[in-house]
């Protein structure tokens, strides 16, 4: 039986500055210039582009600015109120709404115009193609919108890098390319592939190589499967 570490490192704070911009600098412009009324925004693109680390960079500067920010997601249970005070509200994954969600979002979208609040939703497609009720498309689609582009290989070894020097994990280039070669190019996938790779090393007392990954992958296989 292994031994559980406890996990004593807190997750990366998703801010601005640790934002590897990529092809998708006009919409960090946009959105550090954005003010209070400004049109809702759509941030758009395949997961692990950066769509939510974006969202919750853009609440860490507005809180860290005085201003309120309501955040709203599949996840999130009804009923969704809108503040009482000018806010900044964050739509997070609009494809994964029920139509309840779907309801309450259109909700604050009509409830919120022309008050001082400042929409900024995200989803997997640009609003023309969502797959949601009409006007909430609509709304969706009314101010600017940005396709977030995926990391190109170089910028994503060097955030996978930045992730394990932060661990204080010796990534070598073959682990590194074995990840970028075997799994999916998803950011969001990697960086959690990376952690439980982190929490397996330290649960083995073993260095992080790649036979360590293989046994990591083959015991979250028979964990997953028990008749293997």
């Amino acid at each position: 039986m292994r031994q559980i570490p406890l996990a004593l490192l807190a997750p990366p704070a998703h801010s601005f500055d640790n934002f590897l911009t990529g092809a998708n600098a006009e919409a960090l412009a946009y959105l550090l210039g954005l003010m209070p009324g400004d049109p809702p925004v759509l941030l758009w693109g395949p997961t692990g582009c950066g769509k939510t680390h974006l969202l919750q960079a853009l609440a860490e500067r507005w809180q860290a600015a005085g201003q309120r920010v309501a955040w709203y997601d599949a996840d999130t249970p009804l009923p969704w109120e809108l503040p009482s005070h000018e806010s900044l509200l964050l739509l997070d994954d609009c494809q994964r709404f029920d139509a309840g969600q779907q309801h309450a979002a259109f909700a604050l979208f009509a409830a919120s115009a022309g008050q001082g609040y400042t929409v900024v939703a995200t989803a997997d497609v640009p609003a023309v193609d969502l797959d949601v009720r009409e006007d909430l498309r609509t709304r969706l689609g009314w101010g600017p919108s940005f396709q977030l582009a995926p990391l190109h290989e170089a910028e994503m070894r060097a955030v996978l890098r930045r992730e394990a020097d932060r661990r204080g994990l010796l990534l070598g280039d073959e682990v590194l390319s074995y990840l970028l070669t075997r799994f999916e190019r998803n950011l969001k996938g990697l960086m959690s592939l990376l952690e439980r790779l982190d929490e397996f090393a330290m649960a083995s007392k073993r260095p992080l190589t790649l036979p360590l990954l293989k046994a990591m992958l083959a015991d979250e296989k028979t964990d997953s499967d028990p008749t293997l």
